[in-house]
């Protein structure tokens, strides 16, 4: 399956911050940048830290998948199950709290995934997942 990149645009509290998180403790190298927003390279897809005031994210929605609460909204991307390790290690190794905490799902069914959620520094959640078995990304 050949990709192409996605774009996505989100809002954060402070800019600095998610230079460091998404810059130092992501590892995300940096594209453009202007006064009021950030370019990155989320493993070669592009996301942009727009910055808003400090009143988001005002409410936090949950829904139960496989009986973990999964915040919604969230983004992330599939990774190859070594860099899905490589990330949660250093994740980990940066003190971010898991909301969901890496582990398995739907073990041994079809579309069976590793999976971890944590926040960055305006509460953005996010969800970076791997496939032993990458045909599996839309089985059912």
């Amino acid at each position: 399956m050949s990709l192409t990149p996605f774009h996505i645009a989100f809002p954060v509290n402070d800019l600095a911050e998610a230079r460091h998180f998404y810059g130092n403790v992501l590892g995300c190298p940096e594209g453009r940048s202007a006064a009021q927003w950030i370019d990155f390279d989320l493993f070669g897809h592009q996301i942009v830290a727009h910055h808003k005031p400090s009143s988001y994210p005002a409410v936090r929605h949950h829904n139960v998948v496989d009986g973990q609460d999964v915040p919604v909204p969230h983004f992330g991307v599939v990774l190859p199950m070594e860099k899905w390790h490589m990330l949660a290690d250093r994740v980990r190794s940066a003190g971010i709290a898991f909301v969901i905490k890496p582990h398995v799902r739907f073990q041994g069914e079809v579309g069976e995934q590793a999976t971890m959620f944590f926040l960055d520094p305006s509460g953005n959640a996010l969800e970076f997942k791997a496939f032993a078995d990458p045909s599996q990304l839309f089985a059912h």
